[in-house]
Parts: structure tokens; C-alpha cells; sequence
């Protein structure tokens, strides 16, 4: 019969301790091992990486050897913590996990319980690092490849790492997931404290408002930290300041004025804010990918579109995204621009000839756009006999020439994509001064198109404005490539940090949000109180 020795190991987790009896194996002679071998590649066989990873390894143990208390401590211990992360133990089953060792009477229980740890480690591992969900299960138009990590390279580097710090680094390096983790950790202290008080009564607070509806909205700010403590009950300056900064960091006008939009922003429970935050963390383990030194950032629920250079916004436009319903939803995912297309032409996509022009352009309206064969010929609407078509089966392009009133305007920005989406100028000015900016039917617009194409040709002309307009004014579709394409990355965040490190939230328009975070909830990754 086989032989153990019993040795136990305290384990710190959090505030409690917990001593946990490991069975640690004797050196197994030939006749035994192949029992705990076969137990091991029976239990990892559903996963060829870490089948791949054990028989290059000879089966040597990773997680139940004499020598192998380390690994398994640093493991405990990050599983104990995976709330942190929004992670919550249950996931892994953690105490399962330490009962396990006290039931090993054999080397088969043993390979067993080796197999058990592995596949344990290595879905905690794929959580931390890029994700629990699918996105692209969830909704069509979150369209990203996941950075998912090689099961076997997972383990042959781990197994040669400092356990704990190489845990550590699985999470995503980008700062924003950093400071993500301290807004969720004071989140849920304020919760933990009683929440943010009592809510604001729904009313209209300006400059000269007092009595105790203000005193209300005071607290509130207090409680938010967006206001020192003080006894004033009216609406002086310092309040006033104090309600325009809460404005700015949930996407309202910051007139200083506390209407309907702001009263509904401050009453939001922490707890529905925490959902935000832990969504958002998801989502940052989506793009755990390099971003670029270099790279433009488009939140889509904020209706911005930033060029970052190292973390540091260097140039932000007001942008237009698509509308709501009707699939004009601008998609999410992550491509490279490569050049600049200047006085473009406009080739209407069929979704868009279907629902907005068909009727039009074959009652003979629209004589402002072409029709064009696959040769680029212009073909004469009078040579087209409407009637044999629909929007599906007609055999040409329609097309907008270059000029003053093209739907594109005069620039557009490319990064080639299946999605037939890219950043562009517009000639509808005036929709930049709303405040939900959803116009479009799927590409984004730039307020001020012209000073975003001068920050990016500046690293590769030292006058970029006298080459762009040079390009320009010839009147002619000319594309001007960039010497260092930049990444492009179309997120969706209802929550996020600015560079001061405040957190921000922004309304879940399409609803993705909300859908991530049952999806989240029914996949066991987070607690339905949370």
C-alpha cells in the first residue's frame, strides 16, 4: 500500500487563517507512478495544451509534490482574493479545493487531485488575464479576439516563475485596469459604510436655492467626495463648482445648474456604480493587448475621440456614433489606420441604399449621387430599368462625388475593417452641439477633423497643415498614407477613469452593459448582490 506523510500548512488568506492538511507524496517507486501519470492525463485530457504540457514534463507534479507548497500557497491565496477582481471564489471553488487534499489516500487520488488544480488554475488564469465571457456571443457587435493565453505556454512558463508575482501579472498591465481596481475597492467601502445617504428630492437647484433640499444635495456631494464637509444650507459658489465637476464626470452639461439629469445621476445607488466599474474591468481584460504608444481611443458612450501618446491625452475631438436602433449600433473592436483618404467620394452601403434612398433614387431624386458599374463607369439612370430590382440584387454602386456637401466631408480616416467603419468630417455641424450624440448610421464623426489630421501627419511633416491643405484645395480623392499607422480602438466604457484617476460613468445606450453584467452574474462571475 502506498504511504503519506501528512504535513500541514497554515495559509494567511485575508484576515483569517485556515490550516489545511496537504498530503505530500513519498518519491513514488515505478510500480506507483504510473497511477498518479495516468490519473493526471486522464484528468487534463479535455485540454490538449495541458496534456501537451505534462507529457513533455514526464507528468512531474506542479501542485501536490513535497516541493511544491509554494505554487500552491501563492495559488490559494490569489484565488482568496478573486473578488478583488470581481472574480468571486465560488467560481473556483476554492474550499473544494483544500478538501480535496485531505481525501488523498493514493496516487491515483493524488493525479486526480493534480489534474483538478491545473484546471482550476488555468480557468482562473484565462479570467484574470482576457475575460470570463465570450463578447461575441453576447451581441454581434462586440466583434474583439480575445488574447486568450496557450494552455501549455501558461504552464511551462509558470512552472519556472515566482508563483505569486507571476499570478500577479496575468491581470491586465494597462493603468486604467489599475485604477479600475481602486475605484471598485472604494466603492464597495462606501457601500460597506452605508452608501452615499439619503437621495437628492427631485427639484431645480441654481446659484441663491436654499433650505433642506439643498442641505440633501450637499450630503450627497459630501458623501461622493466631490465637496468638503461644511454646515452651508444655500447654493452658493462652492456647491455650484462642486455640481459642475460632478456634471463633467458624468457626461452633463456643466452648467453649474442642478436640473432633472443631474438629480437623477446623484441618486444612482453605489451599488448599481459598482456593476459599472466590474463590467468595466471585463471589458479591460478583453483588450489586454498592447494599445500602442501611440493609439486612438473612441469611447462610444462619451462621444469622444482622443489621440493618446503614453497615456496622456495629447488631442480630443467631440464625436458623432451611431443611433439607436434600426442597426446603426457603431461596433466595438480594434484595428490599425493606415492612411487618410482626402476629398472623399461616398459609396452608400446597401443597408443604408435599402433603408434611407432606394425609393428615391428610383423615383428619380437624389441627382446629387451616381450611379456606377463595376468598371467605375457612370451609368445613366434612364438606362436602369427599376423595376427588375431591389436594394439586394441591384448590380451597381451608388456614389457620392467629392465636394462641399459630401456625407463624409472632406476627410476620412482609415482602418480597414469588415465593417465597412472609420472616423470622418461631416457636413452636419450643428448635431456636435447635443449632448447624446448618437446621429450616425455606424461611423464615427469628428467635430474637428482637420486639427486631428494635423496632430497625426505632425510626426512625419514638420508643416502638416500646408500638406494637408496642399492635398486638399487640388479638389481631387487623394489618399495620404501615415508612415507609422496607429492603432484605433472603438470601446463601449459606462465607466472610466480620467487622467486625474476620477472616475466617470456614462449611460449604457445600447444596453451592452447591462446584458454583460447578467451574463456576468449568470456565468458565476460575480455575486448578484454586488
Amino acid at each position: 500500500m502506498r504511504i503519506f506523510k501528512k504535513a500541514s500548512s497554515r495559509l494567511r488568506l485575508g484576515a483569517v487563517t485556515i490550516a489545511m492538511s496537504v498530503s505530500v507524496a513519498l518519491p513514488a517507486t515505478a510500480q506507483q507512478f504510473p497511477a498518479f501519470q495516468q490519473a493526471v492525463a486522464e484528468g487534463v485530457a479535455q485540454n490538449e495544451g495541458l496534456s501537451a504540457f505534462y507529457r513533455t514534463h514526464d507528468y512531474a507534479d506542479l501542485w501536490t509534490g513535497a516541493d511544491d507548497a509554494a505554487r500552491r500557497q501563492a495559488f490559494i491565496t490569489a484565488l482568496s482574493r478573486a473578488s478583488d477582481h470581481g472574480l468571486p471564489l465560488e467560481r473556483y471553488d476554492l474550499p473544494g479545493l483544500m478538501a480535496a487534499f485531505d481525501t488523498v489516500t493514493s496516487e491515483r487520488d493524488r493525479g486526480a487531485l493534480e489534474a483538478q488544480m491545473t484546471l482550476t488554475f488555468l480557468r482562473f488564469a484565462t479570467d484574470l488575464h482576457s475575460g470570463v465571457l465570450e463578447p461575441s456571443r453576447l451581441d454581434s457587435d462586440i466583434v474583439r479576439k480575445l488574447p486568450r493565453p496557450d494552455p501549455e505556454k501558461l504552464l511551462t512558463e509558470f512552472a519556472t516563475a515566482p508563483a505569486a508575482g507571476f499570478i500577479r501579472n496575468l491581470a491586465p498591465t494597462a493603468p486604467e485596469y489599475a485604477r479600475l481596481f481602486r475605484a471598485k475597492r472604494d466603492l464597495e467601502l462606501a457601500i460597506a459604510n452605508g452608501g452615499w445617504g439619503p437621495q437628492v428630492p427631485q427639484a431645480r437647484f441654481a446659484p441663491g436655492t436654499s433650505g433642506d433640499a439643498v442641505v440633501a444635495l450637499r450630503n450627497r456631494l459630501i458623501a461622493m467626495s466631490y465637496l468638503e464637509r461644511s454646515a452651508v444650507a444655500s447654493y452658493d459658489s462652492v456647491l455650484q463648482t462642486a455640481v459642475q465637476r460632478f456634471q463633467v464626470n458624468h457626461g452633463i452639461d456643466p452648467d453649474g445648474i442642478a436640473g432633472a439629469s443631474t438629480i437623477r445621476a446623484l441618486n444612482v445607488s453605489p451599488q448599481e456604480r459598482l456593476q459599472s466599474v466590474i463590467v468595466a474591468m471585463e471589458r479591460e481584460r478583453w483588450m489586454n493587448i498592447p494599445r500602442g504608444d501611440r493609439h486612438i481611443w473612441v469611447n462610444l458612450t462619451d462621444f469622444y475621440a482622443r489621440i493618446v501618446d503614453n497615456d496622456i491625452v495629447t488631442f480630443e475631438t467631440k464625436a458623432i456614433v451611431g443611433a439607436n436602433g434600426d442597426n446603426k449600433h457603431t461596433p466595438e473592436f480594434s484595428e490599425t489606420m493606415k492612411y487618410l483618404e482626402i476629398n472623399p467620394d461616398w459609396t452608400l452601403p446597401r443597408s443604408i441604399i435599402a433603408r434611407s434612398y432606394w425609393g428615391t433614387l428610383a423615383s428619380g431624386g437624389a441627382q446629387y449621387l451616381q450611379i456606377v458599374d463595376a468598371s467605375g463607369r457612370v451609368v445613366p439612370r434612364s438606362a436602369i430599368n427599376w423595376g427588375r430590382y431591389t436594394p439586394a440584387t441591384f448590380p451597381f454602386n451608388v456614389r457620392q462625388p467629392p465636394g462641399p456637401s459630401n456625407a463624409l466631408g472632406e476627410v476620412k480616416f482609415m482602418f480597414p475593417n469588415p465593417y465597412a467603419i472609420y472616423l470622418h468630417d461631416t457636413p452636419d455641424q450643428h448635431l456636435f452641439n447635443t449632448t447624446v450624440r448618437t446621429h450616425s448610421s455606424g461611423c464615427v464623426r469628428l467635430d474637428d477633423p482637420r486639427d486631428f489630421a494635423y496632430e497625426l501627419l505632425s510626426r512625419q511633416s514638420e508643416t502638416p497643415k500646408d500638406l494637408y491643405h496642399s492635398i486638399l484645395n487640388t479638389g481631387q480623392q487623394t489618399r495620404l498614407y501615415l508612415d507609422d499607422p496607429v492603432p484605433v480602438h472603438l470601446v463601449y466604457r459606462t465607466a472610466f477613469t480620467n487622467v486625474r484617476g476620477e472616475l466617470n460613468f456614462r449611460n449604457d445606450m445600447y444596453g451592452r452593459d447591462a446584458m454583460i453584467y447578467r451574463a456576468l452574474v449568470a456565468a458565476g462571475a460575480v455575486n448578484p448582490a454586488s
